[in-house]
């Protein structure tokens, strides 16, 4: 029988909801009073109320202004600073208070490094994730390197180039010049991603280097030839603007590189 007001069923007529539990009527989720007051702050910076740069109220204002608890408040701020999105500075001065930050590459980097290492992505979606994203760094870089640019990553491989070189040592210049190659395209985001993916695979690179015999068709001494010459090649098609050409080479030398760890281990 419908309920001739609303035009609605009955519901004190039906059989109790308690009886009827589906989806729609699943238990509500509970959600702490520090989570609510951090989906109001970052609603704000989506839509674009706060910026980077402004000063937050302080804190027993948002309490007040949100109707929420100190500690609540606090705990927010804690998590958006551990992210990177907010500094807190004490004091009375001009700095003092919570600023709106710009996510600098170092947040990124570590939640992203953290993720890899808990095994949150598959070591295959990074790998094709780094081609996709340098492919389209390596063509940007085409355009947009500049002098100061291809001079700094020629410097980086005259210091791949030398005979003595330690893994460690290589390790490191060549996240260097990978993260070079994003700077010289001229996007940032691109670029802290970059730096983002390469700090997350930093150890077990290295880890697998090191595990890499001193002889042998997948040799150490074998590796750091083909990755010396790659690098050289990636960089001379930079120089031409040869942008798919540089792409390819690129993308050959991730999936080498990949695949020669996998061969050798």
């Amino acid at each position: 029988m419908a309920d001739p007001i609303s035009g609605l069923p009955d519901l004190a007529a039906a059989e109790p909801a308690r009886d009827r539990r589906t989806d729609e009527w699943a238990p509500v989720a509970r959600v702490r009073t520090y989570e609510l007051v951090l989906q109001r702050i970052e609603a704000q910076i989506v839509s674009g109320t706060l910026r980077a740069g402004e000063r937050l109220p302080p804190e027993r204002d948002l309490a007040e202004l949100l109707g929420v608890s100190r500690p609540a408040v606090r705990e927010a701020l804690r998590v958006l600073e551990a992210q990177g999105v907010v500094r807190s500075q004490v004091g009375q001065g001009p700095g003092s208070g919570t600023t709106i930050e710009r996510v600098p590459s170092d947040a990124l980097t570590r939640l992203l490094r953290l993720h890899v290492a808990l095994g949150s992505f598959p070591f295959a979606d990074v790998i094709e994730t780094r081609v996709t994203l340098e492919r389209s760094i390596v063509v940007l870089a085409c355009r947009n390197a500049r002098p100061e640019n291809v001079q700094r990553m020629r410097a980086i491989l005259a210091a791949m180039d030398d005979p003595e070189i330690t893994r460690e040592i290589f390790n490191q210049l060549d996240i260097d010049f990978h993260v070079e190659l994003a700077e010289a395209a001229g996007n940032r985001l691109m670029c802290d991603m970059t730096r983002a993916i390469r700090e997350s695979v930093r150890v077990p690179f290295l880890a697998a280097v090191k595990a890499m015999p001193e002889t042998g068709r997948y040799s150490w001494p074998s590796m750091l030839h083909s990755l010396q010459a790659e690098h050289h090649a990636v960089l001379s098609a930079l120089e031409a603007r040869e942008g798919e050409k540089a792409a390819d080479l690129l993308e050959s030398h991730i999936r080498g590189f990949y695949l020669d760890l996998a061969n050798a281990t």
